[in-house]
């Protein structure tokens, strides 16, 4: 089709602010946004993450008051990660697999606040329960074991599943957890607790803040590039979520979100299924420290943002500006 000016004047569509909306060609709403949210020990505790300005670690009772809110704001789904005390730290990471857990309480506490109202998404790795740091489990050489890794991922899975996790999001990045996962959850009778695959997670410089939020920081022995994807790499990714795909994945998450939406945008075509992003702790950081800088507007800065990973192909965004994008979706 030959178009010319001035028979076509793009900017006729541009005119007005209905015209704009009416051809506007991706929408977001706050059922594309998932609040990440972390929680710690105590009654009545609010603790500041200061790499992360304006995100704090709740007990409990906090964590239940932010599920209402979400409710309220009409955001449909938490995704949890617990700050969880050294003294509970070990090499094996048991107590990723304690039914008494920090995850596993906070679960319930959401539940008993607010019933199926909300979906809650659970982390499954063991950087939050050892002492290294590592999300699975070390030889001698500290090299992190896939296979026996797997076994303890599985175990751990199971544990949230029966403490009431809706979707169970592996982020490890070991090879063949997710059909592993699915066999156990389907013999165990968890037939709808969905599977969001961390299934092309890189290795990044983007995750500083999030490893003070759980008290990993200072604690990593090494980094986690013999696991974790290489950032020059893309027919990778695609192999990885085929991979995930066909062993019971539900759906699939990149991470981190802005650096890679090529990645989203390449999956969301090859394999046409629900793509989500995690908007990282270093991009939800730059956005807070460019608004405060007086670089850009904070409320456009998010927004733009969040729309962008809609038009690369998301069905939805783990961001820790849920709430605010919430409130501005809202008017």
């Amino acid at each position: 089709m030959t178009q010319s000016y001035p028979a076509t004047r793009l900017r006729r569509s541009r005119a007005t602010a209905w015209s704009r909306a009416m051809h506007r060609e991706n929408t977001l709403t706050p059922d594309n946004l998932i609040w990440p949210l972390f929680v710690t020990e105590g009654d009545g505790v609010e603790e500041p993450i200061a790499s992360l300005p304006g995100v704090s670690r709740w007990s409990l009772d906090g964590i239940a008051a932010r599920a209402r809110e979400a409710v309220d704001l009409g955001i449909p789904c938490l995704a949890l990660f617990p700050n969880t005390q050294a003294e509970r730290r070990s090499d094996d990471g048991a107590e990723a697999l304690n039914p008494d857990n920090l995850m596993c309480r906070a679960i319930r506490a959401i539940r008993d606040s607010c019933g199926d109202q909300i979906g809650i998404l659970t982390d499954v790795a063991l950087d939050p329960y050892t002492v290294h740091g590592q999300d699975g489990l070390m030889d001698n050489d500290g090299y992190v074991m896939n296979d026996a890794t797997v076994e303890v991922l599985v175990k751990q899975s199971l544990n949230q599943a029966l403490a009431g996790a809706d979707i169970i999001a592996p982020s490890d990045m070991m090879d063949g957890r997710i059909g592993a996962i699915r066999d156990a959850l389907e013999a165990e009778g968890h037939h709808n607790v969905q599977i969001m695959s961390y299934a092309a997670k890189y290795a990044s410089a983007f995750y500083g803040p999030f490893r003070d939020a759980v008290g990993s920081r200072g604690l990593l022995k090494g980094d986690k590039k013999n696991y974790q994807m290489d950032p020059a790499n893309v027919e990778e990714a695609l192999r990885e979520v085929a991979l995930d795909l066909s062993e019971g994945a539900d759906s699939v998450m990149v991470k981190p979100g802005l650096p890679y939406l090529d990645i989203i945008t390449r999956v969301k075509q090859r394999f046409e299924v629900p793509v989500f992003a995690y908007q990282v702790s270093g991009e939800y950081a730059m956005i807070e420290a460019a608004a405060a800088a007086g670089a850009g507007d904070r409320e456009a800065l998010v927004m733009e943002t969040l729309m962008a990973f809609k038009r690369a192909g998301c069905s939805g965004i783990l961001t820790y500006h849920a709430p605010l994008a919430a409130r501005l979706l809202h008017g």
